[in-house]
């Protein structure tokens, strides 16, 4: 594996676990329910501005991934997907550059 790949590899794991941890810590101090953490998310401006800025980045690599997706077939990496909505973009986008950084059969 070259370094490249480490770098991003590693990145997509702070990526999860980073972010992973503050939601965790939310969650068990207000409940599983994710009503209120959207009501957070939106509690002033400057933190409305930073989930419409990572909704924007997620959806442009969405769409970035299923246009490469379709032209290299790289079927494995529609797993960043996911990751980008369920995690973050911080976990989504260095994991879909590992995919894609893979040596070609």
């Amino acid at each position: 594996m070259t370094p490249l790949r480490v770098i991003y590899l590693a990145l997509a794991l702070w990526g999860a676990v980073h972010p992973m941890a503050y939601f965790l810590t939310w969650f068990w101090q207000n409940g599983f329910a994710m009503g209120p953490m959207i009501d957070a998310w939106h509690a002033n401006a400057a933190s409305s501005g930073l989930v419409w800025d990572l909704t924007i980045a997620a959806i442009a690599l969405t769409v970035w991934i299923l246009a490469e997706v379709w032209v290299r077939r790289n079927w494995i990496s529609l797993i960043a997907i996911p990751a980008t909505f369920c995690i973050g973009v911080s976990c989504g986008l260095p994991l879909y550059l590992y995919f894609r950084s893979r040596p070609i059969d």
